[in-house]
């Protein structure tokens, strides 16, 4: 196998003839997969031979890219067939080559080591520290594509294809895992503070407005219903919650300082945190939603509505929840557990949401101490109810369904879909079968995709049902989609 001077003739042809506008399908990216696919390769213990096998098909993984993004692994192989046995490689190489290559196609599906392995050289900086300033080039070569229409769009992007994506191999799982799920948490974090990333210097130094209208009626009503919450439920009660929230409350109980005052001394190390890990707005918001939070619960009266521990315990945290999920769709927070979860994170291998729930545990154990086991209890009530409606704010309501369907009728369902639903749809092409008695057998099949309202969905399900009884099918919740033909919700 003549590696180096096929290398050298593909480098050039790509860095001649690859598009201009594709700031990550570039050279960069080839060597960059080169180089990883080498280093995991070494690590994984594989033969001189794999490791050239491996290298080159890192090298023609994208080539296919000078003909267009649209199976551009299709005509990778193709490249790879008609280059390389002038180079003296044998067929049974160029077969390895091109199964290698087709395991990088979304959604990766490597069959053996060499194929995993370069499955993960390929997707690595998906847990390195450049995630973003990479995944910005990409962003940039989407959107010029028409593929990505928003930085929210392109957040939403990142963050289902961070949580569907795996490592294979041992070397990239010890490796990348744990920094990927710091990235993943920060996506998720800036996505619900409305925020894009700081995916480089020249972004991070982009000026926006600091408050447009709907940031300061979200504020001022998170600020409302926060304070409803705590003045008219929760403080009279004797109540607690999670989070800061929770523990001024509980401090406020034990020793009788202002409540105001706590929220606001305890948050301010969460402030200053967060306005270097999300950013100066953010920091000024969340400054500004405290102070008046502070500033209403000392000076604005609320009425007592009930003493009734069940209706505290859930209209509390109904209440407290809407305050902390409108702030967030304002750019702010008034509880700053989440920008320490985030720094906690790094240290350690929990989720962002285990880490939260950790410290909330934690503060109602301290409320059973100094209080009483019933208080801390219906402190996890009131949390309980609060994260839901802190969710259900920034998320909304569940306006529309994606389905996905499997079933050897997929020509007579795509028809019915289109024709009689009148829904768009998108193909995957896949593999069925993969039984425990017929593991070998298997067969081609379009995995269909489509978005409904909710109010559609039996329909749907009736349709497919009636032409294959046996048809898989699940649904998930999507959020916000934009572009293509999506169906105007009904209004109901």
């Amino acid at each position: 196998m003549q590696y180096s001077a096929i290398k050298a003739v593909i480098l050039d042809k790509l860095g001649k003839e690859l598009p201009d506008h594709l700031a990550y399908h570039n050279l960069s990216h080839v060597n960059d997969v080169i180089a990883v696919a080498t280093e995991i390769g070494e690590a994984e213990n594989v033969s001189a031979e794999e490791l050239v096998l491996l290298q080159t098909a890192a090298l023609f993984h994208d080539s296919g890219f000078l003909y267009g993004a649209k199976d551009h692994e299709i005509r990778s192989c193709e490249l790879a067939q008609e280059y390389l046995p002038q180079y003296q490689y044998t067929q049974e190489q160029v077969d390895a080559i091109k199964g290698m290559i087709m395991a990088t196609r979304i959604p990766q599906s490597p069959q053996n080591k060499l194929e995993q392995i370069l499955a993960d050289a390929d997707l690595d900086y998906l847990g390195r520290d450049d995630f973003f300033i990479t995944g910005n080039r990409l962003y940039r070569e989407m959107t010029a594509s028409g593929l990505i229409g928003s930085e929210e769009d392109w957040n939403v992007f990142q963050e289902k294809f961070l949580e569907n994506h795996r490592y294979f191999t041992r070397t990239a799982i010890e490796k990348r895992s744990k920094k990927k799920q710091e990235n993943l948490a920060i996506v998720k974090l800036n996505l619900q503070k409305g925020k894009q990333p700081a995916m480089s210097a020249t972004h991070s130094s982009h000026k926006g407005p600091m408050f447009s209208v709907s940031d300061v009626i979200y504020l001022i009503l998170s600020v409302l219903c926060a304070s409803f919450g705590l003045k008219s439920f929760l403080v009279p009660n004797h109540f607690l919650d999670g989070g800061v929230t929770g523990l001024s409350l509980l401090l406020y109980e034990v020793k009788g300082w202002n409540l105001g005052l706590l929220l606001l001394l305890l948050n301010i190390p969460f402030i200053i945190l967060s306005y270097f890990k999300v950013g100066k707005h953010f920091a000024i918001r969340s400054s500004l939603t405290i102070i008046l939070i502070a500033f209403t619960m000392h000076f604005l009266p609320f009425p007592e509505l009930t003493h009734d521990k069940l209706l505290v315990a859930m209209f509390g945290g109904f209440f407290l929840g809407i305050g902390i999920g409108l702030s967030m769709r304002g750019g702010g927070t008034f509880d700053g557990m989440e920008v320490f979860a985030l720094l906690t994170l790094k240290k350690s291998s929990f989720s962002i949401t285990e880490i939260i729930l950790g410290m909330n545990i934690l503060i109602f154990i301290i409320a059973a101490a100094f209080m009483k086991i019933e208080t801390a209890l219906y402190a996890i009530l009131t949390y309980l109810v609060a994260s839901q409606m802190t969710k259900y704010v920034i998320e909304g309501i569940e306006a529309y369904t994606g389905v996905t369907i499997v079933s050897g009728n997929s020509e007579a369902i795509k028809r019915e879909l289109v024709l009689t639903l009148n829904r768009g749809i998108t193909v995957y092409k896949g593999e069925r079968g993969f039984m425990k008695e017929s593991f070998e057998q298997s067969a081609d099949v379009d995995i269909i995709f489509t978005i409904v309202t909710r109010l559609e969905v039996r329909k749907l399900k009736n349709i497919v049902h009636a032409i294959d009884p046996k048809a898989f099918i699940f649904t998930q919740t999507v959020r916000e989609p934009q572009g293509g033909i999506v169906k105007e919700i009904v209004k109901h």
